[in-house]
């Protein structure tokens, strides 16, 4: 079975990551607010060193809760800190809960903050079919467009590098090399679009 050039195959938790979540389009608000936490996490480091705390992750950040994680207070990031099932860096934990704070206030101004970052892309994922052994880029416009207008509602670890990676977890930006099974797997269902092995 093809799959994108960066899986590694001797990981099957990677696999799966891979084959059901990466690429797919989210349209929910918890899903969003995790991979842009993970993501942020991720900075300096590589994504499967944040994909084996996933579940850790889950249970520091009451299941991505927004408005929970909102209210965290110096206290509970001082526990968190202490947290192994994270990664234990004071400005990543304290920003998950300034990014919570802005998450809101996105999803008070556009009600949801899935209708505000699908909008950056028209409301359609963007598909870019990469040949067949082809990295995707790093950031785009699109990226930096996205990361400029978080960081000025207040997000931080949201630089473009991050924000294409949030996107192409996310499904904003389809990234499958072209001889990946999952390459084209995309149908529109009403307003959204879903991974046809997704029906």
């Amino acid at each position: 079975m093809g799959r994108c050039k960066w899986v590694d195959v001797s990981k099957p938790d990677y696999v799966a990551y891979h084959d059901n979540e990466w690429g797919v389009p989210v349209y929910d608000d918890r899903v969003f607010f995790e991979f842009i936490t993970l993501e942020g996490a991720q900075a300096g480091l590589n994504w499967y060193t944040i994909l084996k705390r996933r579940q850790g992750y889950r249970d520091a950040f009451a299941d991505f809760d927004v408005h929970k994680v909102a209210n965290f207070d110096q206290d509970k990031i001082d526990a968190l800190l202490l947290d192994e099932g994270i990664i234990r860096h004071r400005l990543k934990v304290a920003s998950t809960v300034t990014n919570a704070q802005a998450f809101i206030a996105i999803q008070q101004e556009f009600g949801s903050f899935s209708q505000y970052v699908w909008a950056f892309v028209g409301n359609e994922p963007v598909i870019n079919r990469l040949k067949p052994g082809e990295y995707p880029p790093a950031t785009t416009e699109l990226s930096d467009a996205l990361s400029k207008d978080l960081k000025k509602r207040g997000f931080k670890f949201v630089g473009s590098t991050i924000i294409y990676a949030f996107m192409q977890a996310c499904g904003l930006v389809v990234d499958h090399n072209s001889d990946c099974h999952c390459c084209g797997a995309l149908v529109k269902q009403g307003d959204k679009f879903i991974a046809s092995y997704k029906e």
